[in-house]
């Protein structure tokens, strides 16, 4: 017979399985961490998950099948217990690595002897009823010195509490709580489960205690990963900057040479929109907060005013300006509007439309750039809220994105304009 305490049990193991097979799904994606941390957690997951495939096995032999069924449920009885031991050790090798001390140290030795002491009393356990033992009619009973088998696994946790806490100031903070989180919430799992008969909390609390953990590391580890991945994007950003494409330059300055023979006023506007385009160059260069919409759309328009110089009749733009009320990182639009005239203006071909639109769309300010230039290539269109990668195609592109997000969780998508061309579309929240 069922009862309801049988059901609640089914629902804690199998709540405790999908964590774990989650938090191990999960290790499979976090590339970014460090290579002993992902091995570590896919070790540990793993471990959970035997620790609770046994625990699983164990409840339906003992509370669905006959007396013909004890043999496996001692066997699954004893290896719930030996994977849910091995947990203690692998977070002792943990906290090691994380304090370079040599794996030969004393909190080794001392939680190695624990961990052997236990697995003695687990096999002992296997040949006398004092601890608990599983009747010939496949029914599960605790011996009278039941607590002993607990005494090992609560010292195993309360040694890598002390070891963690003696080590406090070698370990990163974040380290440090994730590894007490870890920790204290079995403990208490174990107390609860001692008192109450029945109900067997210890899997599910060291699944959620385990998979937050690991929530834990990887929220810091990311965030690292996304700042150093910043900083590189700075500095390319900034060299892109000071060198900026001779070409253009050269093409510039010698058409403003002609013009001052054939034109000069209008050689003197062309000086004056490359020197507005310089200036913002070298200011965005100078500084990274956020700076107004009108800066960064004059900024553009001095370098499409230097481009149309030389390309009068094969270059097109029009404006939609509907709201400038905000803020974003210097050098967002321009790179943008410069991406299409590079790839999309062709003096042999037919004029380059290049649509200027902004609006507010709910909490988010919209920068749309269109062109009805050659379309982008399928095959390179990415996804741009992900960290750049130096390998992918169109990384300004990718740094601009990276800037956006980080200095304003801006976002950019880009694709195929109806009628030909291409679109990006730019949204920075409020």
């Amino acid at each position: 017979m069922i009862y309801a305490v049988d059901l609640i049990n089914f629902a804690i193991v199998i709540s405790g399985l999908t964590i774990s097979i989650t938090g191990l799904l999960a290790t499979f994606r976090v590339h970014f961490i460090d290579k002993v941390v992902r091995r570590f957690f896919f070790s540990l997951f793993m471990i959970m998950i035997a620790y609770a495939l046994a625990d699983l096995v164990s409840q339906i032999s003992l509370v669905c099948l006959g007396k013909e069924f004890a043999e496996l449920s001692k066997a699954a009885v004893f290896l719930e217990s030996f994977f849910s031991s091995l947990m203690m050790p692998f977070i002792t090798m943990y906290i090691i690595h994380l304090t370079k001390e040599p794996y030969r140290c004393r909190l080794i030795y001392v939680v190695t002897l624990l961990w052997v002491i236990y697995n003695i009393l687990l096999v002992i356990t296997q040949f006398t009823t004092v601890i608990y033992y599983i009747t010939e009619d496949n029914v599960y009973h605790r011996g009278a010195l039941y607590p002993v088998l607990l005494i090992p696994p609560v010292l195993l946790m309360c040694v890598n509490i002390i070891g963690v806490f003696i080590r406090k100031n070698k370990i990163p903070e974040t380290e440090f709580k994730a590894i007490l989180m870890f920790l204290l919430i079995p403990i208490f799992a174990m107390l609860v489960q001692m008192i109450s008969y029945g109900v067997l909390l210890i899997v599910l609390g060291s699944s959620v205690s385990a998979f937050l953990m690991l929530g834990f590391i990887t929220k810091k580890e990311y965030d690292t990963h996304l700042e150093q991945r910043m900083l590189l994007s700075e500095q390319e950003f900034r060299a892109r900057n000071l060198q900026m494409r001779p070409h253009f330059i050269y093409n510039t300055l010698s058409n403003i040479y002609y013009l001052c023979a054939i034109d000069p006023k209008k050689a003197q506007i062309v000086v004056d929109d490359f020197t507005t385009y310089l200036r913002g160059n070298f200011n965005a260069i100078a500084q990274q907060k956020l700076i107004t919409f009108d800066e960064e759309l004059k900024h553009t328009k001095a370098y499409l005013a230097v481009v149309k110089a030389r390309f009068e009749e094969l270059l097109f733009v029009d404006y939609d300006i509907q709201n400038s009320s905000f803020r974003l990182p210097p050098l967002s639009l321009e790179p943008i509007v410069e991406n299409a005239v590079k790839h999309a203006l062709d003096p042999d071909s037919s004029p380059l439309h290049i649509w200027i639109h902004t609006y507010k769309d709910g909490p988010d300010n919209v920068i749309v750039v269109e062109n009805d230039g050659i379309d982008f290539p399928l095959d390179e269109i990415v996804d741009f809220s992900s960290i750049p990668d130096d390998n992918q195609p169109h990384i300004g592109l990718k740094n601009v994105q990276l800037r956006l997000h980080t200095l304003c969780k801006g976002t950019i998508d880009i694709g195929t304009r109806t009628g030909g061309g291409t679109v990006v579309t730019m949204k920075i929240p409020d």
